[in-house]
């Protein structure tokens, strides 16, 4: 047998392997072992001759998916669920009034407001109606959205963690709130692979309203592909007209000569990687490979000269400015049209700790539209059905004010992690529903709880995947994304 090359080694092998299998060779883990436990205590040795995660057939899934692509449409900031789609009359009743002692219960919040006792009530500062036949509450900010209401499944009973943006984010995203897990998307391309041929299968696009005093980092390890191998990271796409650099031959390149030489530089590769076993020449090797295909894949993308009058208007007036957010929700349908597994639009300006009466609807009028167009879009082309669209940030704004409220301009409120809203579209969820509920106030969750690893192990179960079984073996134990937790949400399923 051929010696194992180096790195490859590395990656493979693990404290608890070294000491299992240097006992048989050297006596150094069986001495170590029997040092510092009885014989009868002595784990067993734990092999490490693979990394491959533990789903059956890596590219297949487990279950049949009702969902082939994920739209994420996340906003960054945490939009306020009592302000757009969690109506609470009881704090129209209570506003200017303190917040009673029985709701807050030792809750920990950022550290803007520390203890809520005594904070005063904030009546949500538009008026809602009921829309469609499901009868949905929603605000009179998002009046596009309310057009589709029986498109959507609006859970009201989301909640989390962390009580700060990053950390928050970072666990909505990759099931941690310590930054080096991998994303939600990396997951899905490394689990089911990539249906497009020409584009990665996991894009990422981001936006922020302009001039926004509330936006939010883009931090790289909101799309990255921690221990997993690097080529199931999100590419992030540039907010302009040339949105992946470096596409472009140099003068006098032509296609005939740069494929040639990206074979050869592919020869010389696969020599290193022979001699080395880094997993992470594949991945450069891959890469290369699909930027070469990118060069014409991603002009024919973002040329709009054959999108429809009607469907530009639908999206708004920012659709043909690149790295708006109406943009980015029509790159989501083009994307999707063309086999990407997995797409995530970040759109900054939601933290509204003293701006809600004026940047609120700043962030309603560029994001209501766009993502309503979306859903329609998406269904008039019949790919609602197998594309599952989620709308939502990282947790929800309090009930109680952060400011003075004798000052209208200067309201807000601060950030909430017991209960938000989030709303799903498409892809095998139950259209028209409302799931969940919080407490008259909106400040706790009342009835059948979602908990963050709740929401990621539904969107894998309708991706076909079975969120216990997609595990990947780093640093000597299994993986996943939900990490030990994680209910499939089966009510709000639709099982036609």
């Amino acid at each position: 047998m051929p010696p194992v090359p180096p790195c490859e080694w590395m990656t493979t092998h693990h404290r608890r392997s070294f000491l299992g299998t240097a006992a048989g060779s050297l006596g150094l883990g069986l001495a170590s072992l029997s040092h510092l436990f009885a014989a009868e205590q002595s784990p067993a040795p734990v092999s490490s001759t693979s990394t491959a995660a533990t789903t059956d057939i890596i590219g297949r899934p487990h279950l049949t998916p009702k969902a082939k692509h994920v739209i994420y449409l996340f906003q960054n900031g945490a939009p306020t669920h009592v302000d757009l789609f969690d109506y609470k009359p009881k704090l129209r009743e209570l506003h200017g009034q303190p917040l009673p002692e029985s709701y807050v219960g030792g809750k920990r919040f950022s550290t803007m407001t520390g203890n809520a006792n005594g904070k005063l009530i904030l009546g949500n500062v538009e008026p809602f109606a009921q829309h469609g036949e499901s009868g949905a509450w929603v605000s009179s900010l998002m009046p596009h959205t309310a057009q589709i209401a029986d498109e959507l499944c609006f859970v009201k009973s989301m909640h989390t963690e962390a009580v700060n943006h990053a950390p928050a984010i970072t666990f909505m995203l990759t099931g941690s709130e310590l930054p080096g897990r991998p994303a939600l998307g990396a997951w899905l391309t490394y689990g089911l692979g990539s249906a497009a041929d020409n584009l990665p299968g996991y894009v990422v696009l981001t936006s922020v309203t302009k001039g926004t005093s509330c936006g939010q980092i883009f931090y790289d390890f909101y799309w990255g592909s921690g221990f997993l191998p690097s080529r199931f990271q999100g590419v992030k796409f540039r907010g302009s007209k040339d949105p992946v650099l470096y596409l472009k031959d140099g003068p006098g390149i032509s296609r005939e000569f740069r494929e040639a030489m990206l074979n050869d530089v592919t020869a010389l590769n696969l020599q290193k990687q022979a001699l080395s076993g880094d997993p992470e020449i594949s991945t450069r090797i891959a890469q290369s490979e699909m930027a070469f295909r990118m060069q014409t894949s991603v002009p024919e993308l973002t040329d709009l000269s054959g999108e429809s009058k009607a469907t530009l208007e639908m999206y708004g007036p920012q659709v043909e400015q690149p790295g708006s957010f109406a943009y980015n929700c029509l790159m989501a349908r083009r994307l999707v049209e063309r086999g990407v597994r997995s797409v995530q639009l970040m759109h900054a300006g939601w933290d509204q700790h003293n701006s809600l009466t004026t940047e609120l609807y700043n962030q309603c009028r560029d994001t209501d539209q766009p993502s309503a167009a979306l859903v329609k879009d998406l269904k008039q082309r019949g790919l609602l059905d197998d594309t599952l669209v989620i709308w939502g940030g990282e947790f929800g704004r309090t009930p109680f004010i952060q400011g003075d409220l004798a000052n209208r301009p200067r309201w807000g409120r601060d950030h909430h992690p017991y209960a938000f809203t989030v709303w799903m579209a498409g892809g095998g969820v139950k259209n028209g529903m409302t799931y969940g509920a919080s407490d008259d106030l909106g400040m706790n969750v009342l009835e059948n709880p979602v908990h963050v690893h709740d929401l990621q192990a539904t969107i894998l179960h309708l991706m076909g995947i079975d969120h216990e079984r997609l595990t990947y073996r780093f640093q000597g134990r299994q993986f996943r994304l939900t990490d030990v937790h994680g209910h499939v949400v089966h009510d709000i399923l639709n099982h036609a």
